[in-house]
């Protein structure tokens, strides 16, 4: 039996269908997030750690799965930027902007105002706006580009399939890195309203993310085709 496989190649998606094909993957991701913070708590409750050392832990978390968002989301962005357009300088420019914008928006803003709804006085964080956390940030970012470039180069005639396997990693870890912010900064009563939860980081995760890997690329990287075929 023949099956489809999604492909930006073969015609263009808007953005509520690359939404509806990405859905899963934020929905399982968030769902393995939950179960891992979880097994934290668990443990956390089973070891008698006091909660000032809990959020300390949550809060390194936050920070480890953030930073490791954004390495696949500024290799993810390149890779699939090259698969439509070879300007390198462009292909960089664009792998650096968009995931400091989204990865933001998916892991620290949209979760924090999606807490605020619920009630929960959230501190809104911003890695980029700290000294401290910005030298983190920026070698994460450029060692993301370096190994986009590496696999755009060596392995051009895999990076559909690349392509689909690291944006399932990207959702995975930002979903990671969403949940532990929320619980890192104000709102330690999640498991009592799980399930609420659970639907805004979804909703938080989904739309950044494939907005960032696949909207922001496709857009810029075939906007330079059309304008280099006017010329």
């Amino acid at each position: 039996m023949h099956q489809e496989t999604h492909s930006h190649d073969q015609h263009e998606y808007s953005l509520s269908e690359e939404l509806t094909c990405h859905l899963p993957y934020a929905t399982f991701s968030v769902a393995i997030a939950i179960i891992l913070l979880s097994l934290v708590h668990f443990l956390t409750l089973g070891f008698m750690v006091d909660a000032k050392t809990t959020q300390g832990g949550y809060h390194v978390l936050f920070h480890a799965f953030h930073y490791l968002h954004l390495i696949f989301a500024t290799a993810g962005t390149f890779v699939a930027f090259s698969r439509f357009s070879k300007n390198l300088w462009q292909a960089i420019l664009v792998s650096f902007i968009s995931p400091a914008i989204f990865c933001t928006l998916s892991d620290i803003a949209l979760p924090a105002l999606a807490m605020q709804t619920l009630g929960v006085e959230m501190h809104m964080h911003i890695c980029f706006f700290s000294l401290p956390d910005l030298m983190n940030v920026i070698p994460f970012m450029v060692m993301g580009v370096v190994t986009g470039y590496a696999i755009a180069r060596h392995y051009s005639s895999a990076l559909h399939m690349v392509s689909l396997s690291s944006h399932f990693v990207h959702i995975l870890i930002s979903s990671l890195a969403a949940t532990f912010y929320t619980v890192s900064f104000g709102f330690d009563q999640w498991n009592s309203l799980m399930g609420i939860v659970f639907f805004l980081l979804v909703i938080s995760v989904v739309v950044p993310c494939t907005i960032s890997d696949v909207v922001v690329p496709l857009y810029f990287s075939r906007h330079r085709c059309k304008q280099h075929a006017k010329q």
